[in-house]
């Protein structure tokens, strides 16, 4: 990636650790991964719900809306879905360093794509979610009927169809989306937070 010239980066006198402690909360990215249909949105915006109730700032960074703004000028070929996770990596680290806890509801197929968002941040910052679903379910979901028409050929490079799945390997969190209730999968989430030290409420 092509680097900008003639820049510096400016220390802020309001750090990270302030922030944080103004918010009497760490901050940090959940990185919901999985199939389209996997319910990955629904999750991320049911845990935002939960961590709100505990004062919690917090953002959810969903695909579609980010594709609507930010990355608006992205298609969907494998060159276009790398910078599209790069983007909401950087975008992510920002929000960390802000003070926020970070939702981000993608696809995010590739394992490389996710080891260089992890790798973007520091260590325990980033916890891979993996919504665990079969591409059988997931077509069962899709109201907005995307997998029947990438299976007929009117969607090209369509995850899952026409284009890999790489599933994590080593999650920190697998959710089973097609055998558990969103308020079991939030309760997960919730108890590995609350053990890992990123949650004291």
């Amino acid at each position: 990636m092509k680097k900008s010239t003639n820049t510096s980066i400016h220390q802020s006198t309001v750090t990270r650790d302030r922030r944080n402690k103004a918010n009497k909360h760490k901050s940090f990215v959940l990185w919901f991964t999985g199939l389209s249909g996997s319910g990955k949105s629904s999750l991320a915006h049911a845990l935002e719900e939960e961590l709100h109730k505990k004062n919690c700032n917090t953002i959810v960074l969903d695909g579609d809306n980010v594709r609507h703004g930010l990355n608006s000028d992205l298609e969907f070929s494998n060159e276009d879905r790398i910078e599209n996770i790069r983007r909401i990596g950087e975008v992510s680290k920002l929000f960390v360093q802000a003070g926020v806890i970070v939702l981000t509801a993608f696809i995010s197929p590739f394992k490389k794509d996710r080891r260089r968002v992890r790798d973007q941040h520091e260590k325990k910052d980033f916890i891979e979610v993996f919504c665990d679903c079969s591409i059988e379910v997931c077509e069962e979901r899709d109201v907005k009927g995307l997998y029947k028409m990438a299976r007929a050929g009117k969607i090209s490079n369509f995850t899952g169809i026409s284009s890999d799945y790489e599933k994590p390997e080593k999650p920190e969190i697998t959710i089973f989306s097609s055998k558990e209730e969103i308020s079991e999968s939030v309760k997960k989430i919730i108890i590995y937070l609350k053990k890992n030290n990123y949650l004291t409420n």
